[in-house]
């Protein structure tokens, strides 16, 4: 499994959202010079950030995004696969795929059932704040 530009761009606008987490609304040109990301790439990645309510966001003078929640109440589990839309390792075991036809005598199944579940446990397992400082 690779995590796309998409879903480590996400993670560090959501990092630099949380270093920046008391002074409100953080404008997106901003957060593109500090972290060295283009803006127009940064503006693809923050409406799926703002429809499943990761990140706040206000137009015009003044605006900008902020976290929704507190640092501590992300996980990066739950970023990556909002970016990502999935961390299966293999198509068979990602969200609503297709029943395998080799389901019952694949031998490398369970292993990808436990990589999986390794996965999801271990970027579960971090908070967006464990990531800052």
């Amino acid at each position: 499994m690779m995590i796309s530009t998409k879903g480590r761009y996400a993670l560090r606008v959501m990092i630099d959202l949380a270093e920046h987490f008391a002074e409100g609304y953080v404008p997106m040109k901003t957060v593109a010079a500090r972290q060295n990301i283009s803006l127009k790439y940064i503006e693809q990645i923050m409406p799926a950030l703002s429809k499943n309510n990761l990140v706040e966001g206000i137009h015009g003078k003044g605006g900008g995004y902020k976290l929704s929640r507190n640092p501590k109440e992300y996980t990066v589990g739950e970023i990556l696969r909002l970016t990502e839309g999935d961390l299966a390792p293999v198509n068979c075991l990602k969200h609503n795929a297709p029943p395998c036809e080799k389901k019952q005598t694949c031998k490398t199944l369970s292993m990808w059932q436990d990589f999986f579940t390794l996965t999801n446990n271990y970027f579960d397992g971090i908070k967006l704040s464990d990531l800052l400082g």
